[in-house]
């Protein structure tokens, strides 16, 4: 019995070194290759354990997949750097290391997806670190090509923003496509955040800005530090330290926590954390801290829809994050967009009133404090609020008009954009144009 039993122990303990092996490989070397073929595929893990390397599925059929790196040691597969955002990989695309190219991913036909650039020497291996970044080497060990320094939506403890850099939001919650929201370090030591018009990527006016610049007072920032301790601050040129949270990170404690700042595709700047162990709170990604304090009322794009779509409405939530709702009468018109644009349910113009022949056609829906503060074409001062209405509801141009201040009315017309909901217009009212009975003009 005990020799049958010898040659079954000898295997296990053979192959039980391998497999730990396998599974806490944190190295690659030239020729390495990996092929996205099962829902969750770690190709590498760093020492620690705490971050994987590898595919990721982009949905629940586990069709199309990110060369990515996520928090292995937790349920949600929190994504925190991503390689192929514009071109998802299809099941059975491969990834290899390469001398001259680096990691080179391509689709299962050979067509190119994503390769790392900007490398001027020759790769020798990989290296994935404790930090969560992935490292490619050359034969003297020195970096050639980071993570850290190919910058997405996201920063871990002990990774920088340098000059001229910027992290770039996810489209949508689930959409790893180029989103509209950037947080850019500029050349002269600011930290900015801006929504961009796609696809042109056009800068709409900061909703955020650090202000550190220099000054009689102070030296300009040199970059932002997401320091090991928690701490996310502008370092300038004389080693000052500009905190970004206004104090409101601390206490957090990174050997109970994983961190994260998080850019998110709603354009809210978000530190979070997420508790190692069941003994340091409940579970999940909690905010720590946001900016801005009001995305809804920051981010004014004169040349843009704001934080959400055209005839939107944002309104801001307890945790500081926006959600976006389209005026009663209005709907999506992207139903799978729920930030996007509103249409409304209804004809509505100049040339459909001058064919209806009839008055009367025409309601308002009523909002308090709520406006769009650029969609203005005409203001009337003084009016009162029966003038106000009486005045929209006479001009074909007029879609909203907002009263308020007593005697103040501003008459707005299609598309609406900023919308948001301001208690501080101190109970202005927006009368919306809506025709009777939601019905809609089809023919003579």
């Amino acid at each position: 019995m005990a020799s049958s039993l010898l040659p079954f122990l000898l295997c296990s303990l053979i192959l039980l070194p391998i497999n730990i092996l396998a599974q806490t490989k944190s190295n690659i070397t030239i020729g390495d290759s990996f092929t996205a073929q099962t829902s969750t595929s770690s190709w590498v893990v760093s020492p620690s354990g705490d971050f994987a390397f590898g595919f990721l599925p982009l949905d629940d059929s586990a069709d199309l997949f990110l060369l990515s790196i996520w928090y292995a040691k937790i349920p949600e597969k929190t994504i925190v750097w991503f390689a192929n955002r514009e071109n998802p990989a299809p099941k059975g695309s491969k990834v290899v290391l390469t001398t001259d190219d680096g990691l080179v991913l391509t689709a299962p036909k050979g067509d190119l997806l994503w390769k790392t650039l900007g490398l001027i020497v020759r790769v020798s291996h990989g290296v994935f670190k404790d930090t969560g970044n992935f490292v490619l080497q050359d034969g003297h060990s020195n970096s050639v090509w980071e993570s850290f320094q190919d910058y997405r939506d996201t920063l871990l403890p002990s990774q920088t923003l340098e000059k001229g850099e910027k992290l770039s939001s996810k489209l949508r919650e689930k959409s790893f496509s180029k989103g509209r929201f950037e947080l850019f370090f500029q050349n002269d030591g600011n930290l900015v955040m801006h929504s961009i018009n796609l696809p042109s990527g056009y800068a709409n006016e900061n909703y955020y800005e650090s202000k550190t610049v220099e000054s009689n007072t102070a030296s300009a920032g040199t970059q932002l530090v997401f320091d090991r301790s928690g701490e996310v601050y502008i370092l300038g040129e004389k080693n000052e330290k500009f905190d970004v949270s206004d104090g409101s990170s601390g206490g957090v404690s990174t050997s109970q926590f994983y961190l994260r700042l998080t850019l998110n595709f709603d354009g809210v700047l978000t530190l979070y954390q997420y508790p190692k162990s069941s003994s340091s709170g409940n579970g999940g990604w909690t905010p720590v801290w946001s900016l801005p304090n009001n995305i809804c009322k920051a981010n004014l794009a004169s040349a843009g829809s704001g934080v959400c779509g055209y005839n939107s409405i944002c309104i801001l939530r307890e945790d500081k994050r926006p959600t976006c709702h389209c005026p009663k009468w209005y709907s999506l018109v992207d139903p799978n967009d729920p930030y996007g644009s509103c249409k409304p349910n209804f004809l509505q113009g100049c040339v459909e009133d001058e064919l209806i022949k009839t008055k009367d056609v025409y309601d308002f829906e009523v909002l308090i404090d709520t406006d769009w503060p650029l969609s203005d074409f005409v203001l009337q001062r003084p009016f009162t609020e029966e003038q106000c209405k009486q005045s929209c509801m006479e001009d074909c141009m007029c879609s909203v008009a907002i009263f308020r201040l007593g005697d103040s009315c501003w008459k707005k017309k299609l598309p609406l954009s900023n919308g948001r909901v301001d208690a501080t217009l101190n109970g202005a009212k927006a009368f919306m144009k809506v025709r009777k009975h939601n019905s809609s003009f089809v023919g003579p």
